[in-house]
C-alpha cells in the first residue's frame, strides 16, 4: 500500500493533542518518516520491519551481524530503491492481482516441500507473519516486472553477436561449467576525481587482504558492498563465466573454491569475486517446445483490468473456432512473433520466464490455455509438439543468445538502478 507524504504529519498531531491532555502520560514513540522518495516516504516501521528480516537472515546462514548502524544504512539504501521502483511501477500501471499473488505464495511453500499452513508456520517461528511476507512477495514482483519493462525489454542481441560469441574461445566452452559466485562492490561516481578513485582502491585492496587474512566474505557484502545484492551476502547466483563482464570472464575458471579475486576496476567500482561452488560440464538432450502465444502488455492507456479482460476475450474467441494466428497477427504484442501468428517455434524451456515455463509445460498439446500473467503481460498459448534435443547448432544460438542476454542484463540493471538512484530526490530523516 503506498504511503502519501500528509501520513507523516499525524504522529506530529497525535503528540500535541496527547501533550495538551495527559501531562504526565507516559510516553510512546510514535511511527515517523526515516527518507522522503520523490513523492512517497519510508516510515520507521518499516525500516524496523526489514531490519528484522536481514537479522534473521543474517543470523540464520551462521554469520556475525555488522555494526547496527552500518546495517541500518545498508537496509534503508536498499528500501529507498526498492521504493523507487515502486513509484515507477505505480506511475506505470504494473498491478498483482490476488490471484497472482497467492499463486506465487503457493509456489514458494511448494519449493520448500511445505504445505501453505506449514508455511505460515514456518514464517511464525521466524518472527513474520504471513501478510507481511506477503507484502514483500507483492513488492518484488512489481519490481521484476518493472526491470523487466526498463531492463530487459531494452536489450537487444544481434545474429552477429551470436556467431562472434559462438566463434570465441569463451562461446565453445559455453556449455561446461557454471559457477555459484559472490561479489563486493566499491562504488566510484561516474565523474569521480583521482582522489576519489584511490581512495576506493586502497578500500577495495584492504578489504582483499582482509579476506585473504580469512574475513567472512558474506559478512564484508553485507557491511561495506554498494551492490544490489549486499544484503544477501553478495550471493549472485550461478553463472557461466561467458555471462560474467570481462576481465572476470577469463579469471573464474583459474579460481578455486572458496578463492577470490584480487579488487577489479570496472565502469561501476572496484569488484572482489568470491567462487563459492561449481557444477557441470556434461552435456546431455534438452527438452524443446514448439508453442505460439499471444501477448499483451498493460500501458499508461490501457489498465492491467483491461488487459486481462481482452485476453480473456480473445481466449473465448478461440475456442468459439476464430484462428489463432490471425487473432495473433492482429492482437500480440510480442513484436518477435506476431507476424508469425504467435508462434515462436522450438524453443528451450529453460530459456523463458518461470511463469510461461511453468503454464507451457503443463499445458496439453493442441489444447489453447487460459490467459496468464508473466513479468511481460498477459498470455495465451498453445503447445504445438514437444521433442528431445541434442547441442544442435541452433541449439547453440539459442545458448549464446541467452547467455550474451544474461551478461547486458546484468550490467544494464547496474546502471538503471544507479541512474534512478541519482535522478530521484531523497532526503534522509536523522
Amino acid at each position: 500500500m503506498k504511503t502519501i507524504l500528509c501520513k507523516a504529519l499525524r504522529p506530529l498531531m497525535l503528540g500535541a493533542l496527547l501533550a495538551s491532555s495527559v501531562v504526565h502520560a507516559e510516553v510512546v514513540p510514535l511511527d515517523r518518516v526515516v527518507a522522503i522518495v520523490d513523492n512517497d516516504v519510508v516510515m520507521q516501521s518499516q525500516l524496523d520491519q526489514r531490519l528484522r528480516e536481514v537479522r534473521a537472515t543474517i543470523q540464520k546462514r551462521g554469520a556475525p551481524l555488522p555494526p547496527e548502524h552500518v546495517l541500518t544504512q545498508q537496509v534503508l539504501e536498499r528500501l529507498i530503491i526498492e521504493n523507487i521502483q515502486l513509484q515507477i511501477g505505480d506511475r506505470s500501471g504494473v498491478r498483482i492481482t490476488d490471484e497472482e499473488l497467492n499463486q506465487a505464495m503457493g509456489t514458494i511453500a511448494q519449493r520448500n516441500n511445505m504445505s501453505l499452513d506449514q508455511f505460515r508456520a514456518a514464517l511464525s517461528h521466524d518472527g513474520l507473519s504471513y501478510d507481511e511476507a506477503r507484502e514483500q512477495v507483492r513488492r518484488e514482483m512489481i519490481i521484476s516486472r518493472v526491470r523487466q519493462r526498463r531492463v530487459a525489454e531494452r536489450i537487444q542481441v544481434s545474429e552477429q553477436e551470436v556467431q562472434n560469441f559462438l566463434a570465441s574461445d569463451l562461446g565453445k566452452i559455453q556449455l561446461s561449467e557454471e559457477y555459484r559466485l559472490a561479489n563486493i562492490l566499491i562504488p566510484v561516481p561516474d565523474s569521480a576525481s583521482p582522489e576519489t578513485v584511490q581512495a576506493a582502491a586502497r578500500q577495495a585492496q584492504e578489504m582483499y587482504q582482509q579476506l585473504k587474512q580469512g574475513a567472512d566474505f558474506g559478512q564484508l557484502a553485507v557491511s561495506r558492498s554498494a551492490g544490489d545484492n549486499a544484503l544477501e551476502g553478495g550471493e549472485i547466483g550461478w553463472r557461466k563465466a561467458a555471462q560474467l563482464p570481462s576481465p572476470f570472464d577469463s579469471m573464474v575458471g583459474s579460481l578455486a573454491v572458496g578463492d577470490v579475486t584480487e579488487p577489479v576496476r570496472t565502469p561501476g567500482g572496484f569488484i572482489i569475486i568470491k567462487l563459492e561452488e561449481k557444477r557441470g560440464g556434461s552435456k546431455m538432450l534438452r527438452d524443446e517446445v514448439h508453442v505460439r502465444h499471444i501477448l499483451l502488455k498493460p500501458s499508461e492507456i490501457r489498465s492491467e483490468e483491461e488487459t486481462q479482460r481482452l485476453a480473456e476475450k480473445l481466449y473465448e474467441r478461440i475456442q468459439a473456432g476464430e484462428s489463432f494466428s490471425e487473432l495473433a497477427k492482429k492482437f500480440s504484442e510480442d513484436p518477435g512473433s506476431k507476424l508469425n501468428g504467435g508462434d515462436l517455434n522450438w524453443v528451450d524451456p529453460e530459456s523463458l520466464v518461470p511463469e510461461f515455463r511453468e503454464v507451457m509445460n503443463n499445458a496439453p498439446q493442441g489444447q489453447v490455455t487460459k490467459p496468464f500473467r508473466s513479468p511481460f503481460g498477459w498470455h495465451v498459448l498453445e503447445v504445438l509438439g514437444r521433442r528431445a534435443t541434442d547441442s544442435s547448432d541452433k541449439f547453440r544460438e539459442q545458448q549464446a543468445a541467452q547467455t550474451l542476454r544474461a551478461r547486458k542484463y546484468d550490467e544494464e540493471l547496474q546502471a538503471w538502478l544507479r541512474q534512478i538512484r541519482d535522478e530521484a530526490y531523497v532526503e534522509i530523516k536523522q
